[in-house]
């Protein structure tokens, strides 16, 4: 049995290939996340979302709510985690929380448009559930909005017509919001920068409607319904598009 040299380097790129993951992993990203422990799942997604909420204190859009949430002690460090944990590392609003800047400076809540967090909740929601690399991690959503219009095949979200699909739980409902308040699903693919808002389906049935819930509304991780007709569609016609969440579980990263 050759013990030599020649024994050592034959081995070494059995060794670097099984090092290569740790190294180039984004360890930020806790392993039953990044691995992930269990496929990703609709469930996951509900729990996570359904769990943030909570630590907003169950907020719901129809009631009267505290003025800037996302400042307050433990809920501004909050929303500092879905910059840190939901965006990919290279991106500059990584280090952005509920009130600072990635400098650490507070701006003043009157600024709090241009650090905008619902995009890096659904991030945030969508990486600890475990999509891998499924997902267009991003500071707007339009940039998974367009990843779900290619229907890329690893990709965890497809984007189906709001008139043609009834949402089910773990799902994304997207519109349009300020000056692109009036875009509708075939206008997508021709626009490559817009401002959108994404939901997340949380619950099916509810008298008004269907719950979701959202990041950055009302500033704060917050509860509201979407009308819907019998069949189970958004009856809502602002509705930009449904992003549908595929049934295929996502192989292993590790």
């Amino acid at each position: 049995m050759d013990f030599g040299v020649s024994s050592v380097l034959r081995r070494w790129p059995l060794v670097l290939a099984v090092g290569l993951p740790a190294c180039t992993a984004d360890t930020r990203v806790p392993p039953f996340a990044r691995v992930p422990f269990q496929p990703f799942s609709h469930e996951a997604v509900v729990a996570i979302a359904l769990r943030e909420w909570r630590a907003f204190g169950s907020p719901v859009a129809t009631e009267e709510q505290p003025r800037k949430p996302e400042r307050v002690e433990g809920l501004w460090q909050r929303v500092g985690e879905y910059w840190w944990l939901g965006l990919d590392p290279a991106d500059s609003a990584t280090g952005w929380t509920g009130k600072h800047d990635a400098s650490g400076r507070v701006f003043p809540p009157e600024a709090d448009e241009a650090f905008a967090w619902s995009a890096a909740f659904v991030s945030y929601t969508m990486r600890m559930a475990g999509a891998g690399t499924g997902f267009a991690y991003a500071a707007g959503h339009d940039r998974y909005i367009h990843a779900a219009m290619r229907g890329d095949p690893g990709s965890v979200v497809v984007a189906e017509r709001p008139e043609a699909y009834a949402p089910r739980p773990g799902d994304l409902i997207c519109a349009g919001r300020g000056d692109s308040a009036g875009l509708r699903f075939d206008d997508i693919p021709r626009t490559p920068l817009f401002k959108a808002h994404c939901d997340i389906v949380v619950r099916l049935g509810d008298p008004e409607g269907l719950a979701v819930v959202g990041g950055n509304v009302a500033d704060a991780v917050t509860l509201r319904h979407f009308p819907v007709t019998v069949e189970g569609r958004l009856s809502d016609d602002g509705c930009l598009a449904v992003l549908r969440l595929r049934d295929t579980p996502i192989a292993s990263t590790r």
